[in-house]
């Protein structure tokens, strides 16, 4: 059965230890298949000549209902003699299912799983023996060289020596692992043919486990999950800490929605950035959006006359219904931050300007214009009643977190679902492609800056109605850098085309819990910079070792 008295079968005695599986079931199959030709096969090939007809529209409306009459009555037919062979067909594909259990793994892949253990160590043992060998006329050679060009010549030559022979034992053992991995596919497509491509659920999830084993990189797993793994045992360290340092627990219930509370307002401007660093770029005032939003929005929604002024002038809201002033925050706020978005995206687009610098400009434009509008003052609280209207804790749960959920619902929508959305990864990936392939890159460009806009006003609205108030023109200052950090960390690549929206949630998470944390702990505000700035640093310098491997 085995070559030279060991484990290591030859191809010819793996497909001899096959042949008796492939027989048994190979006939069995052919019945099947015989009794499904004029039933299941035939039902199935009807049903497409239907829907094909359905859309050819080279047929007038009688033509098409007479065929789908013809198709109908033929179905029918079909249909009976699918239901006839019903019965035999299960009971030959029971016989052949029952076979393989019997006998697959004891009578074939057990030997070859046999085989590829030792071929494996086999394929490492000749590797080190290589490199001894290597090694050793290395250094014979070395004993007699005296000139230094020489010597740095046999180096290389050592070197790519060593290379090769790392190549071999790599190639050696991506043979083991395609034999084994096919020996262990096999199994699946007979059972395939046999029940035409339906699996229990636990057999698509040893396939999907067999896949993902086969599929495993190390280098690949630590350059896609290596940041997670660090920033869930900062974590772990940051839960055991705390309890010891303020004698404080940190994962409690009520820690954790305050999180997901703080986090809901900044998922908006996340899911806003998300799209312009999809597109290659960025948005650098989206804390100036934010104070410009929250100073508006407490504004309007002020309890009783304002205070302060704009340009000098005091605006009175009260004598509003409350519900009127929570809406028209809300679309004074969404306005105005779209302005700012289309401005910048429409300079993007249109001069081809790098949005670091169109939204640098913006930034500055809304700081100047808020900041002396306003003196820069505080504007105070708005009316006690409208949080609980809007935002309410229903049971302690904070329902702002259900207003991030269908935040990350529409968007992910748009991305996966629409038109829109597909030319934003095409125009992110290659805008000179997508512009050959008759993608407007001026359209989709201006279209993320004004959903990004969009989402801030939302956002901006949401933080006012969170803090009850308290808008000012310095209010968000650096927050851009939270948003753009969250979607880097969530692995949204700078270069453009690359991103999923659950990355960029997993991402606000991180970064809200982390700050969260570290104030808890008592720790420093700017040393928490510090931790974000590494974080950023490690998350950017992963995206680009990704991007340079599938280069």
């Amino acid at each position: 059965m085995v070559a030279n008295n060991s484990k290591i079968l030859t191809a010819e005695q793996e497909e001899k230890l096959r042949q008796p599986i492939d027989e048994y079931v190979g006939k069995i199959q052919a019945q099947i298949d015989a009794l499904r030709a004029d039933g299941t096969d035939k039902v199935i090939d009807i049903q497409n000549s239907i829907d094909s007809l359905k859309r050819d529209k080279i047929y007038t409306a009688q033509e098409k209902a007479a065929k789908l009459k013809e198709y109908q009555a033929e179905l029918a037919k079909a249909k009976e003699v699918e239901a006839k062979n019903k019965e035999q067909v299960s009971k030959l594909i029971g016989d052949a299912e029952a076979y393989l259990k019997a006998h697959f793994d004891t009578d074939y892949y057990q030997a070859v799983t046999a085989s590829c253990k030792e071929e494996k160590q086999q394929a490492l043992t000749n590797y080190a023996a290589a490199v001894d060998q290597l090694n050793k006329e290395h250094q014979a050679t070395l004993s007699k060289l005296s000139d230094p060009h020489e010597i740095k010549d046999e180096k290389y030559v050592h070197k790519n020596r060593l290379f090769d022979a790392k190549m071999k034992r790599t190639k050696d053992l991506q043979e083991v692992k395609d034999r084994r991995h096919a020996a262990f596919d096999h199994k699946f497509h007979l059972i395939d043919m046999l029940r035409m491509s339906k699996f229990t659920f636990g057999e698509t999830m040893s396939q999907k486990w067999e896949n993902y084993k086969y599929t495993f990189n190390r280098r690949d797993f630590l350059l896609r999950n290596g940041l997670y793994i660090a920033i869930i045992i900062i974590f772990i360290a940051l839960c055991i800490a705390t309890p010891i340092i303020k004698n404080v627990q940190l994962l409690t219930v009520n820690n954790v929605l305050n999180i997901l509370s703080q986090a809901s307002p900044r998922m908006f401007l996340a899911l806003g950035v998300a799209g312009l660093i999809l597109l290659a770029g960025t948005d650098l005032s989206i804390g100036r959006m934010v104070g410009m939003g929250m100073t508006a929005a407490t504004i309007v929604m002020h309890s009783g006359p304002n205070t302060g002024g704009v340009f000098g002038y005091l605006f009175d809201f009260s004598g509003i219904p409350v519900i009127v002033r929570v809406f028209l925050a809300l679309v004074v706020c969404i306005v105005l931050c779209t302005i700012f978005t289309t401005i910048a995206g429409f300079f993007t687009a249109k001069f081809k300007m790098h949005p670091f610098i169109s939204t640098m400009a913006t930034m500055l434009v809304i700081f100047g214009l808020v900041t002396y509008s306003t003196k820069g003052v505080s504007f105070g609280g708005i009316d006690s009643t409208i949080p609980g209207m809007v935002i309410p804790r229903i049971n302690g749960f904070p329902t702002i977190i259900l207003w991030a959920v269908a935040a990350v619902a529409v968007v992910w929508f748009i991305w996966n679902k629409t038109t829109f959305g597909k030319n934003l990864f095409a125009v992110g990936g290659n805008p000179e492609a997508a512009a050959v392939s008759g993608i407007s890159v001026f359209k989709v460009t201006v279209g993320a800056f004004v959903l990004a806009g969009v989402l801030y006003g939302f956002g901006s609205w949401l933080e006012c109605l969170r803090m009850t108030g308290s808008g000012s023109a310095a209010y968000g200052q650096g927050w851009e850098m939270d948003a753009i950090a969250a979607c880097v960390v969530g692995g949204i690549s700078f270069t453009g085309g690359i991103g999923k929206i659950s990355g960029c949630v997993v991402g606000v998470f991180i970064f809200t819990a982390l700050t969260y944390s570290l104030t808890t702990l008592g720790i420093d505000t700017n040393l928490q910079f510090v931790f974000s700035g590494i974080i950023i640093l490690v998350a950017v310098m992963l995206d680009c070792l990704k991007y340079v491997q599938k280069k």
